[in-house]
């Protein structure tokens, strides 16, 4: 059985004619699309066996694939009223805009703190929905990088997750996504050839220990996800974390020399020429 929210006075986000179109556009056109140009493997759904009520989603986020990969890989009874954030002043300016995610991902607006939408005008505030949302029983899926790598490897999270699952007592659910990035590159840049292979790794829901606040939860959600990401990468012999910080700085030192290398021919070029010779 799915789980319900508890209370049904959030419009679009728990109806269930929403739900129902929302799980058939993802299993009949989205899912078999990302299915059909990546190998996905699933790992550990069996510790999503008891969850019931709310609960928030986080995962290391690198790729456009992240969030079909974990509509597609969830079961239904987890994913039929998931809702994920978009960019408020991208994705909610325009009907046409929020069609997609809405229809696909049940997204609801984040603030990205600008000061303007596209358009130029004054943005409207979103602040606290997304914990009204847990509250009604809505479970969410957060990114708390923030936005996408551009390299590959993690960034800082976040503690806004951490935050909500605190102040709402509701489990966190580490994902780690592994050869995402590779598979569909924040440039677009370098795609692979054939179908790379995805893993999705579930890990067992969190809870904050006593006392601890939003943001060492979240570095200790951010730690979890690294071990899920990295012992599933090294069985698969794939990069790890480490491994895309070592690329990372390998391309910045070799930048710095290249720079340097310039310079100093720039500087040679430069130098008055020598006098000729007495003899």
């Amino acid at each position: 059985m799915p789980i319900k929210p508890k209370v049904k006075d959030r419009g679009r986000y728990t109806s269930d004619i929403n739900a129902v179109a929302r799980q058939a556009a993802n299993m009949l056109l989205l899912k078999p699309l990302v299915w059909r140009v990546t190998r996905v493997t699933v790992h550990g759904l069996e510790n999503l066996g008891g969850l019931d009520g709310a609960y928030v989603i986080t995962a290391n986020h690198s790729s456009h694939l992240d969030t079909p990969l974990i509509f597609g890989s969830l079961p239904k009874r987890l994913s039929r009223y998931l809702s994920t954030g978009a960019a408020a002043d991208y994705f909610f300016t325009n009907w046409w805009r929020a069609f997609t995610p809405v229809l696909f991902f049940n997204a609801f607006p984040v603030d990205r703190g600008k000061g303007r939408t596209r358009s130029g005008s004054a943005p409207h505030t979103h602040r606290g929905l997304a914990g009204s949302l847990l509250t009604d029983g809505i479970p969410l899926l957060i990114f708390a990088e923030g936005t996408r790598s551009r390299t590959g490897g993690m960034g800082t999270f976040k503690p806004g997750a951490a935050a909500l699952a605190i102040s709402r007592g509701v489990p966190v659910i580490p994902v780690a996504l592994v050869g995402a990035f590779s598979a569909m590159p924040s440039d677009l840049q370098g795609l692979p050839k054939g179908r790379p292979p995805v893993h999705v790794v579930y890990g067992h829901p969190m809870q904050p220990a006593p006392g601890e606040i939003a943001h060492e939860f979240s570095e200790r959600i951010r730690r979890q996800i690294i071990t899920l990401h990295d012992q599933t990468a090294r069985a698969y012999g794939m990069p790890t974390q480490a491994d895309y910080a070592r690329t990372l700085a390998l391309g910045k030192a070799a930048d710095k020399a290249e720079k340097a290398e310039k310079a100093s021919t720039e500087k040679g070029d430069q130098r008055p020429p020598e006098p000729p010779s007495a003899g």
